[in-house]
């Protein structure tokens, strides 16, 4: 709808401009309207290749952190099964599944709304406490408990990194420069004299779809968990048939 929206209206500023400013009149100024729409245009180009990269780049931050996450959960569970000797190691594998089942049932969801859930940070706490009440026995126990607990904090950082990133939007000074811009950029290239209308139009509807479909990108991208483009729970999917693997093999 903002793609069509955005090439209806800049039709129709072109038939209203061609209508209230005759194209003879304007041909005489095509050559400093080239000036100016090259000048303007390269430096929009810029500023619009910029903000998709910082986006983008937002993005693939936002789904290496959920990935780290969901590693550093399986490495906590896989780390506690050298804790033989203590009730620990079972109760963490405990909280690890109930976790993975809140991050895909809850908070995951709430993600996609743009809210921040906090249902899972009980079981962080319990999982911190269950760690560092370990009491390790013999060597192999000190060094399962020492990769438990760098796992369990690494995971956390991550965690917190996440949450951070939900809301982590352009600011809105960003988005008016974008939208000034379409708007400047396409009106610049409406104020060509030109003989052919039919010519013109498509310029301006090519300029006006690739604009738009450029600023539509951005907008979806700048939220990494919401919208068609998202991160999605497959790391978590995945970290879920792990620990189940994990339950198996102990038993």
């Amino acid at each position: 709808m903002i793609i069509l929206g955005t090439i209806a209206a800049s039709v129709l500023v072109l038939l209203l401009l061609r209508r209230s400013w005759k194209a003879e009149l304007r041909r005489e100024h095509n050559e400093l309207i080239g000036w100016h729409i090259s000048v303007l245009g390269s430096t929009y180009a810029v500023i619009l290749g910029f903000m998709l990269y910082a986006v983008w780049s937002n993005f693939q931050v936002a789904t290496a952190n959920a990935d780290a996450e969901a590693n550093c959960l399986v490495n906590v569970v896989r780390s506690s099964q050298g804790l033989q000797g203590s009730q620990g190691g079972e109760q963490i594998r405990a909280l690890a599944r109930t976790y993975v089942h809140i991050m895909l049932t809850d908070e995951w969801p709430a993600m996609a709304r743009g809210e921040v859930n906090p249902t899972s940070h009980p079981i962080i706490e319990q999982l911190w406490k269950t760690v560092t009440s370990i009491q390790a026995h013999n060597d192999t126990e000190e060094m399962s408990f020492e990769h438990t607990f760098s796992e369990l904090a690494r995971m956390t950082e991550y965690r917190r990194l996440r949450e951070l990133q939900v809301n982590a939007y352009l600011p809105d000074i960003l988005w008016l420069v974008l939208i000034v811009g379409a708007v400047v950029t396409i009106g610049s290239a409406c104020l060509f004299g030109t003989v052919d209308l039919r010519l013109h139009l498509i310029q301006v509807t090519v300029l006006a779809l690739l604009i738009s479909s450029i600023l539509v990108a951005i907008g979806d991208i700048n939220r990494p968990f919401q919208g068609a483009v998202h991160v999605d729970t497959a790391a978590f999917e995945r970290a879920r048939f792990s620990i189940g693997e994990s339950d198996t093999g102990n038993h």
